[in-house]
């Protein structure tokens, strides 16, 4: 397992903190009130190792292949319908979403080798990621994927807790299945938007892991 880049300065600036308030407990609570000083050890402590944890990377054997499209995002996924889209297409799609929780890895990847045609940050709202309106009102980026004449979107979705979306990636470049495209900080949705002959390979509340599940093939 390894710290994700985009945790380095977080952990940083958490891990001081964590000493100065415990420095200052031991000093000013350690004799009257030890019983308190352990608490408040004991919950920074906890709360360090979450927000370390919260940027991990994984060891995993991921999948390459050029008919499969793999999960762009561990989770769980909550919705499987045919949408009209409503951004870069104009057709119907099939729309997979998996939702994020703050114990879910959070790096984001490229679910096939393809060249990006389209990629496009949108300022929105903070409304909770199972809502309606998160994939239309939401802080989001849009990345459109091409491949033999074939395309996707995926959408990477703050939420109530997410507020920092980072993609990698540029209209014009190449990207490579099982690559990072980006990182949501706390985690919320990640949506695939798929071609209507997709053959569609989970079902709602299985659990994905980013890289290495096969959500589709085409």
């Amino acid at each position: 397992m390894t710290i994700h880049k985009e945790g380095y300065s977080t952990i940083a600036w958490s891990t001081l903190v964590f000493g100065i308030i415990n420095i200052l407990s031991f000093y000013f609570l350690s004799f009257e009130l030890p019983w308190l000083n352990w608490i408040i050890f004991a919950g920074t402590l906890g709360l360090l190792i979450f927000l370390i944890s919260f940027f991990r990377i994984p060891n995993r054997n991921l999948t390459i292949d050029e008919h499969a499209i793999v999960a762009p995002a561990d989770g769980t996924v909550v919705a499987i319908e045919e949408v009209q889209a409503d951004e870069y297409f104009s057709d119907r799609r099939i729309q997979v979403s998996i939702f994020m929780s703050p114990l879910n890895v959070h790096v984001n990847r490229n679910p096939v080798s393809a060249e990006v045609v389209y990629s496009q940050y949108h300022k929105g709202k903070y409304l909770v990621a199972w809502h309606p309106k998160s994939s239309t009102e939401n802080e989001r980026h849009s990345v459109v994927y091409r491949k033999n004449g074939k395309e996707i979107l995926v959408k990477q979705i703050a939420g109530a807790l997410a507020k920092r979306i980072v993609n990698y990636l540029k209209a014009g470049q190449q990207a490579e299945q099982t690559q990072e495209m980006g990182f949501i900080k706390l985690g919320s949705r990640v949506d695939l938007l798929l071609p209507l002959d997709a053959d569609i390979k989970v079902k709602i509340g299985d659990k994905p892991q980013g890289g290495v599940t096969v959500v589709a093939t085409w």
